[in-house]
């Protein structure tokens, strides 16, 4: 007993150890801040929000600051990441009138409501910029107005696929499949992801399809 004893009060001493490490890593990597700041952007479904604030963790271990704008509708849990800012926006959407079944109708319509709040915080962020300045811009591939917004905020816009690699190779195809004639596909109507009359950019894949 006395040495079983013994162990646990080992093992709490090094776990302990390992704590107090961490932690002083942590404030090393907060005073050696690059003073440079990232700015990310999720759709707010948990499929797409983990891999984001995933890359944010990488990004904050690499010395840049984060910052994640998030709508009000199915929030990121802020209290996970004590080390990031969150800005929340509005979706627009009403309560009990959004849904996650339709993954489609809920896209088409945070394209349409979040533009305006979303170009004013980003707006916002880049007015505070003293200590700071903003690098770049992370979003969601499917968020296909945000490359607006950055362009008329004259800030680096990145986009993150969160999809499988099979989802991947699928959209990469579509370039091709419109040169062969298979899109758009006479007589069929769909609200989903459709081309518009036009020729895709081969190689633009942030990517493809906008929205009708």
């Amino acid at each position: 007993m006395p040495g079983t004893i013994l162990e646990i009060k080992r093992e709490t001493e090094k776990e302990v150890r390992e704590q107090d490490s961490m932690e002083k890593q942590r404030e090393s990597h907060m005073q050696q801040r690059k003073k440079r700041r990232v700015v990310l952007f999720p759709l707010p479904l948990q499929g797409h929000i983990n891999p984001m604030l995933q890359l944010a963790n990488i990004l904050y271990d690499k010395g840049l600051s984060i910052t994640v704008i998030h709508t009000n509708f199915n929030s990121p849990n802020t209290c996970n990441y004590p080390h990031f800012d969150f800005c929340s926006i509005p979706a627009g959407l009403l309560e009990g009138g959004a849904s996650t079944s339709d993954v489609i109708a809920l896209i088409e319509l945070l394209n349409v409501n979040c533009v305006v709040p979303f170009r004013d915080c980003l707006a916002k962020l880049l007015s505070n910029v003293e200590e700071e300045s903003i690098a770049c811009l992370i979003t969601d591939t499917v968020y296909h107005f945000t490359q607006t917004v950055a362009d008329s905020l004259k800030l680096p816009w990145i986009v993150l696929r969160t999809s499988s690699i099979s989802s991947f190779l699928a959209f990469a195809a579509t370039s091709l499949l419109h040169e062969k004639g298979y899109f758009p596909i006479q007589g069929f109507v769909s609200t989903g992801f459709v081309l518009r009359n036009r020729k895709p950019n081969r190689g633009q894949g942030r990517y493809l399809n906008k929205w009708v």
